[in-house]
């Protein structure tokens, strides 16, 4: 008797535990295309524009993916988190740069890197998942591995864009100072 009224309630909370996960996430996802998107529109004329253009395209489309993964395994999207990480993503714009009007290129940097940060999570997030869908077969793992193998290809191509971001912004640097 003793397990049988634990097994429920352990379910329960598994449930709730994978409801804040998934709505934390999308939070994050919802932030990173924002960042991804307007990053696209301030590089859209530079050599990697089209890299970060196919990149917010992709991580918008992610985003879509992990909404209809929730709507699959009946989770209510928490509205308040969408719209505060929503929210988080334009104060963090106002961050001193060293520039009253435009970009510096330390904005581009950590807004790069900031992207990575976000990708490197959200592929943590389909390693969860894919290892989940084994017992839950509302997930579909080939879905799910996928989204993760792109998200390492997001990865590599925000190591390349903040690479080519740092090498332009320090070696102006070092003219500047010598």
């Amino acid at each position: 008797m003793g397990s049988a009224t634990l097994r429920p309630s352990s379910a329960d909370a598994a449930g709730q535990m994978l409801g804040i996960y998934l709505n934390d996430h999308l939070a994050g996802a919802t932030a990173g295309v924002e960042l991804s998107r307007r990053m696209a529109r301030a590089h859209r004329r530079s050599g990697r524009g089209d890299d970060v253009k196919r990149l917010a395209t992709e991580i918008a489309s992610d985003r879509w993916s992990l909404i209809r993964l929730m709507e699959d395994l009946d989770v209510p999207v928490r509205r308040y988190k969408f719209y505060g990480a929503w929210a988080g993503e334009k104060v963090g714009r106002l961050k001193l740069n060293g520039r009253l009007i435009r970009q510096s290129g330390l904005s581009v940097l950590l807004e790069l890197e900031t992207l990575r940060i976000g990708v490197e999570g959200k592929a943590l997030l389909w390693s969860a998942l894919l290892a989940a869908a084994a017992d839950n077969p509302r997930l579909d793992a080939d879905r799910i591995r996928e989204l993760r193998d792109r998200a390492g290809q997001q990865m590599d191509i925000l190591e390349s864009l903040h690479a080519d971001a740092a090498s332009t912004l320090f070696r102006r640097s070092e003219q500047t100072v010598a």
